[in-house]
């Protein structure tokens, strides 16, 4: 059996400790997910305040490294590609400093994808990279790039032409790379997954009581940035239309469990009007900063948990509802399709169809058996396919097949240059 040797996650811009954000989330739970099976996990991330601690430790063979490259500051993405250089040589140095030397190391966003690519180019490694998202669909209908576009799509090509393995988290995302990005590469799907002990751990009665919802009260959740106009205007309208005309007691709950996602005070104060616009503030409740505690509880409350994209590699949100037994209604689009199955643990929709939308969301309002049996099939889908011990199952796999074969190819090496060295290199 092979051993497990010491691997790197690099995710530059997006730090494992933070407790929201998709890819945040992903890397920690991952790398969380693979010291249980054995590997001795180092994730590298920016250091981007000047209190933050250079190592925090999550379990002992598990651990987040900030790097000092640039300012200790957010900074944009425009001024973060130009520290890439730095981040590289200070991860350069941390090895040299405790005489490490990874065999494997996954990268994540594109911008970790220079970073592992350089340094595979100086030393013998085998590079996994998964995307979270694709710049390529990103600015489809863009016609004039920008510098740093340019620059991000040549990345993202040549990171899937020259990465070991590319993890693709849905169906969609592999014929996105595929179609838009390169016909060359390997590419395996293994999604995103959830945390079914912290979501499915409060029970619904318990959850509305500590949010003093009304039994009789049908509660809509919607949780997310509110920086996209569109969705969260097309979920509005739906629910004012449902509230003018359907006799059913309704609420609606509009979460961001980001601090960055209502840090616009115009963005704010927008939403805001419309919502007094359209005659609902009064069964609308914002709720922003959450811990992932709090979110929680806003699951297990809601009666329906509505997704609303036009482009969603994760399907994270759509995890979280239904391991807490919360169905969904879902844009019929990326993971979205492949984390709901439709008619069995939520609904799909075509996106921007708020027609749709409305009836999908008054089909569960008459129907209260109906998504009885979609609460419990949601929650049983996602413990079945969708845990981070499964994902890291599936990442595993590909990871030691990686080693093996990085370890017969030092071993071909080492024989021919045996061979060589006692003159036999014509020998056969």
């Amino acid at each position: 059996m092979l051993s497990h040797p010491t691997i790197a996650l690099i995710s530059v811009k997006s730090d494992p400790t933070a407790e929201t954000g998709s890819q945040n989330v992903y890397v920690r739970k991952v790398g969380e997910a693979l010291s249980r099976l054995g590997w001795q996990v180092d994730m590298f991330t920016r250091k981007t305040d000047a209190t933050q601690s250079d190592i925090v430790r999550h379990n002992p063979k598990c651990r987040t490294i900030r790097l000092t490259a640039g300012p200790e500051q957010l900074v944009s993405r425009q001024r973060l590609i130009g520290y890439l250089p730095e981040f590289l040589k200070q991860l350069r140095k941390f090895q040299q400093a405790n005489k490490i030397q990874y065999r494997l190391i996954h990268t994540n966003y594109w911008l970790s994808a220079w970073v592992g690519m350089g340094l595979k180019k100086i030393q013998p490694l085998k590079h996994v990279h998964t995307y979270h998202s694709l710049g390529a669909v990103q600015y489809a209908d863009i016609n004039h790039f920008s510098n740093l576009t340019k620059t991000r799509l040549a990345i993202e090509k040549t990171c899937l032409e020259t990465a070991d393995l590319t993890i693709a988290t849905c169906p969609q995302q592999r014929e996105y790379l595929r179609e838009l990005v390169s016909a060359q590469g390997n590419i395996e799907i293994i999604p995103y997954g959830t945390d079914t002990n912290e979501y499915g751990s409060v029970a619904y009665a318990t959850a509305r009581k500590k949010l003093g919802i009304e039994p009789d009260v049908f509660n809509i959740l919607h949780v997310g940035k509110y920086s996209h106009q569109q969705e969260i205007e097309m979920l509005l309208k739906a629910v004012s239309e449902l509230y003018l005309h359907n006799t059913t007691s309704l609420s609606i709950n509009l979460v961001s469990s980001s601090h960055r996602h209502f840090s616009n005070q115009l963005e704010r104060k927008r939403i805001g009007n419309l919502i007094r616009n359209l005659g609902i503030a009064n069964i609308t409740n914002v709720a922003e900063q959450l811990s992932r505690e709090e979110l929680a509880i806003y699951y297990a409350a809601a009666d329906v948990c509505i997704v609303l994209n036009d482009y969603n590699l994760s399907g994270i949100v759509a995890m979280e509802a239904m391991a807490s037994g919360t169905p969904v209604i879902a844009s019929n689009v990326g993971a979205l399709k492949y984390v709901v199955d439709d008619e069995k643990t939520g609904l799909l929709f075509p996106y921007k169809d708020t027609v749709v939308l409305s009836q999908a969301i008054c089909r569960m309002i008459a129907e209260p058996l109906w998504c009885c049996k979609l609460s419990i099939s949601a929650r049983e889908r996602v413990v079945e396919l969708f845990t981070w011990d499964d994902v890291a199952n599936q990442i595993n796999e590909f990871y030691l097949e990686l080693i093996e074969k990085q370890n017969l190819e030092f071993l071909h090496r080492s024989l021919r240059f045996s061979t060589q060295s006692m003159g036999l290199s014509n020998f056969n």
